[in-house]
């Protein structure tokens, strides 16, 4: 005896609910995975009260990471964080020692400071290919550019305590968030990984801001 339709359409539907309520619940449970308080102070800019929040985790060495720095990142600001739509959050992944000690760089430059480290970001980004072909070099000079003398820079990337933290937040990232490379986004609890252009981010970006 054929099942009547109205009980497949009603079957149907009962498990496209369930399904999106088990991808909902996951897709929150990844969220606040990624807002857990990590070893190391976030770098974060924007309204807290944002309705979306973006945390990206990138390495220093990553040329992918520089060129969304340096080619999406100043329109996102622009357009979406300093209007109050994103917030932003930036952790680090080093992909290897040279990129740990650029981003230990970051952190005494900074102080804790976001806008700083932003900024000190920034310059390594510009000088990529230098620091990782003559990285003692390279981090003295930005060192040198924000106050900070080869003795201090020597001494804030040889902090094994910082590099023990940097390290745990790595892993954190690893085992709890599943983040293998770089540049990894987290857009309210969704994974987007790989390098995008800044019309890729805004097609994701706008359809959420108008629910």
């Amino acid at each position: 005896m054929p099942v009547p339709r109205r009980i497949v359409v009603a079957v149907g539907f009962a498990l496209a609910v369930l399904s999106f309520s088990g991808s909902a619940r996951a897709q929150s449970v990844i969220a606040a995975a990624v807002a857990k308080p990590v070893s190391l102070p976030d770098i974060v800019i924007g309204s807290p009260k944002a309705p979306l929040t973006i945390t990206e985790y990138a390495s220093m060495s990553c040329p992918h990471c520089a060129a969304f720095g340096e080619n999406v990142f100043p329109m996102l600001r622009t357009k979406f964080i300093d209007t109050g739509k994103v917030r932003f959050v930036f952790r680090e992944f080093p992909l290897d020692p040279k990129a740990a000690a650029a981003s230990m760089l970051a952190r005494c430059i900074a102080q804790d400071d976001s806008e700083k480290y932003l900024g000190a970001v920034e310059t390594l980004f510009r000088l990529q290919e230098q620091l990782v072909a003559q990285t003692k070099e390279t981090l003295f000079f930005v060192g040198k550019m924000k106050g900070m003398s080869e003795q201090e820079v020597e001494g804030c990337v040889k902090d094994q305590a910082q590099l023990d933290r940097l390290a745990a937040d790595q892993q954190y990232a690893l085992k709890a968030l599943n983040v293998v490379s770089t540049p990894t986004f987290f857009l309210n609890g969704v994974k987007l990984q790989g390098s995008m252009s800044y019309e890729e981010l805004e097609e994701r970006l706008k359809p959420l801001l108008r629910k």
